[in-house]
């Protein structure tokens, strides 16, 4: 019995680095890794663990710099209180999206009549936030750019250097949602008009709600 725990181990760690390539295969080739997501077992759901933890801190630090154009506005912050303020805020950004619009697309996708349950919904949202993610490579350019201006109300970032970034960045969010349209509809193997409208539905309220405490 005990010289066969190794052996029982190595499917496990295998499978776990097939989820390590899949967090970038889903750029690439979206379907087959949400479609991987069907297999919910508590198992299935232990190997992908670490790669949704990275993908969901991550996507949330992105999402907070996106907004922090005034963060430095305040002349007691500095470059270090951003960089901290940025991971905590980020994780907390990060978790709470997960678990609340992991829960509201939980609900849209069973009033949908979606089977499964509100842990593979949280994952496809996980995984459909990988270009929120990659987005942070953006932000040395920025820095080049315009170092701590980025932050600061009227920096040298207001001119058309600066839109592009910002449309660049928005376009890594607008990457996330049709990868979330292309989740749920394969994960649920459902036609394009369901997915779709399964989709909007679940990211009217937290779309709304942002813009409202963006006003």
């Amino acid at each position: 019995m005990a010289a066969s725990s190794p052996l029982q181990a190595e499917p496990s760690s295998s499978a776990a680095r097939d989820w390590w390539l899949r967090t970038l295969l889903v750029l690439q080739r979206p379907r087959p890794v949400f479609v991987a997501l069907r297999d919910d077992t508590p198992e299935a759901a232990g190997e992908r663990a670490e790669p949704i933890l990275l993908v969901v801190w991550l996507a949330g630090i992105a999402a907070v710099l996106a907004d922090a154009g005034s963060y430095l506005d305040d002349g007691t912050r500095a470059g270090l209180d951003l960089a901290i303020w940025a991971f905590f805020a980020g994780g907390i950004t990060g978790g709470f999206a997960y678990f609340v619009v992991g829960a509201i697309l939980h609900r849209v996708g069973k009033a949908f009549g979606s089977q499964g349950s509100y842990r593979r919904a949280r994952h496809v949202l996980a995984f459909a936030a990988v270009p929120v993610a990659l987005s942070l490579v953006l932000w040395p350019v920025k820095l080049a750019l315009y170092g701590d201006d980025w932050f600061r109300t009227g920096g040298r970032d207001a001119g058309p250097g600066g839109v592009a970034c910002d449309v660049l960045t928005a376009g890594f969010f607008a990457w996330s949602i049709v990868l979330l349209a292309t989740g749920v509809r394969s994960v649920h193997g459902w036609a394009w008009p369901r997915a779709l409208a399964a989709t909007a539905l679940a990211l009217a309220l937290p779309v709304a709600v942002t813009v409202l405490l963006a006003l």
